[in-house]
């Protein structure tokens, strides 16, 4: 737990930035030599096409780039660092922001007009672009300039451009879930669920996940914890609700997907695609009433309203907590200090209780992050080389070193060109403190990837090649996959249809200061007020506590922020088309 906390406090370290452009050594450039055979073999090449400036280490510059992420920024030593220096002449200094910071972060930053070079934002109200501090893309979004960001954006310019107050232009390049060739992804399985820990299953002797209940789930975890009321000499706790600064939809989103729903985040969409709020409805009382009945019988943890979501993830990387609905990326670090703890019975499955028999829809297909990703911000004085430096690492080259790593060193080319990956390189890439000398983890969770295969046929990266996923599990998930005769952790999951047109309309931006906003974040305060006291009230004061919570909903102008989704979800339906 100590290791897992020093590893999230570091992503918390702020590491001095520059002026954009500025010439000489980092500071934080690296002492390690790396094997260079896979990377790029001139600075020529990696700008081929482009008539942006190309980078060398002839000319060194310095970016400053501001990230949200759960992800630590890199060690001093980071061989990929070094990499990027000795072959672009990039140095990067890295402020590394949490998301349940980036909220106050955003605002500080609006306020004094300054910004880094470069800003990874995920914020879905995107105030950095309509307070002024991205500038337009569209000038570089071209065949001879920004080619590969020109082919990455082209097919979804309508989805990605974003009217800032100064018309639709494209401002950040999403960082999640635009995809080439063939989509031989999810193997691990990202989005929601109710996760189980896998030691639960297998005592309960591997029971069959179908037609899952609430009240089946918590049997499991009732069952456990009463026969486990430690692990590892610390008490078990049974199941955790996430409710930290800017993860809100860990307390509030649950009800939707017990109906049947997707995750359209704070709404529900109907069959004639109209948006209408449901946490003041039956499906959302019901969820409630039940997790305050779970509560009454010790299996809900007390503290998850009043802790931080870096004490949300250091709990669950003690192995000791059995069930959460999260999201899997969302945990992901926690999820990477169980494992290279060697701790994997403590890991998890996602499994998909509803409500009366309900289709379960957990699983949707992957969405582009719009409204978030990278930009280049008003502050950087050499823009054009920012832009090249975002091009550059789009190339499929430079994408296979900071997924795969260096030939050679991180894995290999078999004779048919599939990349492998030895025993002893599959289990570096499990150590957390290998991975912060060797990955580049910050800065890929922010930028654009080329998610699904390269033009070689290989996946973007390992968790992605399914012959090379498995055999990157240990003998125990191994074993767990075939008692469940599963081949992957997605196919534990519901086959997602293909997404409406609209779909999800969680990412339609509300204008900063609208009725529509306001509305959405009383509505959010509202629940994080009054539901954390629903369920950890007494059951026999449950019944007042709702009304009190939905009395406090029906004074929010809940209308105003209806009318904006069904805007936006109509907007969508007439201009994104097909794409």
């Amino acid at each position: 737990m100590k290791r897992f906390a020093s590893l999230v406090l570091a992503a918390a370290v702020v590491i001095s930035m520059s002026a954009c452009g500025k010439s000489g050594d980092s500071t934080n450039s690296t002492q390690a030599t790396a094997t260079t055979s896979s990377a790029p073999s001139t600075t020529a090449e990696a700008s081929s096409g482009s008539t942006l400036p190309v980078l060398s280490p002839d000319k060194p510059v310095e970016l400053s780039i501001w990230i949200t992420t759960n992800q630590a920024a890199p060690a001093a030593d980071n061989k990929l660092t070094k990499l990027l220096k000795d072959k672009l002449g990039v140095t990067l200094n890295y402020e590394i922001i949490t998301p349940d910071n980036q909220d106050q972060k955003i605002g500080v930053m609006l306020a004094g007009g300054e910004y880094p070079d470069l800003i990874g934002s995920t914020d879905q109200n995107a105030r950095l672009v309509t307070g002024g501090a991205y500038i337009p893309l569209d000038d570089y979004l071209k065949p001879e300039a920004a080619d590969k960001l020109y082919e990455h954006v082209k097919p979804y310019w309508n989805k990605i451009a974003y009217d800032g107050g100064q018309g639709k232009h494209i401002y950040q390049i999403p960082n999640y879930n635009r995809y080439y060739g063939e989509i031989t992804g999810g193997t691990n399985y990202s989005a929601s669920g109710f996760w189980l820990q896998k030691a639960v299953l297998a005592e309960a002797g591997y029971p069959d996940l179908s037609n899952m209940t609430l009240e089946k789930y918590f049997k499991l975890i009732e069952d456990y914890k009463a026969k486990h009321p430690t692990i590892d000499g610390q008490p078990t706790i049974g199941f955790e609700v996430l409710a930290a600064q800017g993860r809100e939809w860990g307390l509030t989103n649950p009800p939707e997907y017990l109906a049947g729903y997707p995750n359209n985040g704070g709404v529900i969409v109907d069959e004639n695609n109209t948006a209408s709020i449901f946490a003041d409805k039956d499906i959302s009382k019901r969820y409630y009433k039940f997790l305050n009945e779970m509560n009454s019988k010790g299996l809900v943890d007390k503290e998850s309203f009043t802790q931080t979501l870096d004490q949300y993830h250091a709990k669950i990387a003690t192995g000791r907590v059995l069930g959460m609905y999260d999201q899997r990326w969302s945990y992901g670090t926690a999820h990477d200090a169980l494992v290279a703890a060697n701790k994997d019975e403590r890991t998890y499955v996602a499994t998909m209780p509803t409500f009366d028999g309900k289709a379960p829809y957990y699983a949707d297909r992957d969405v582009m992050n719009i409204n978030q990703g990278i930009g280049v911000s008003v502050s950087c004085k050499q823009p054009e080389v920012a832009v090249s430096f975002i091009n550059t690492l789009l190339s499929e080259e430079w994408q296979k070193v900071i997924s795969w790593g260096i030939e050679g060193e991180d894995y290999q080319k078999g004779s048919e060109g599939k990349f492998t990956r030895t025993e002893e390189q599959r289990t570096n890439s499990r150590d957390l403190v290998w991975r912060a000398s060797n990955k580049l983890m910050a800065l890929v969770d922010i930028m654009p990837k080329h998610q699904g295969t390269y033009s070689d046929g290989n996946a973007y990266g390992t968790d992605d090649q399914p012959e090379e996923f498995f055999a990157t599990l240990r003998k125990y998930d191994q074993d767990f996959l075939t008692k469940y005769n599963k081949k992957t952790w997605r196919d534990f999951n519901n086959q997602p249809p293909e997404n409406p047109i609209y779909y999800p309309a969680w990412n339609i931006a509300l204008p900063d200061g609208s009725d529509a906003q306001m509305a959405n974040k009383q509505l959010t305060d509202t629940s994080l007020q009054h539901l954390p006291k629903a369920i950890l009230a007494n059951p026999t004061d449950f019944e007042k506590i709702w009304t009190e919570y939905t009395t406090a909903i029906s004074k929010i102008n809940v209308k105003a922020y209806e009318d904006a989704l069904n805007a936006g979800i109509q907007d969508r339906i007439k201009n994104w088309g097909t794409k």
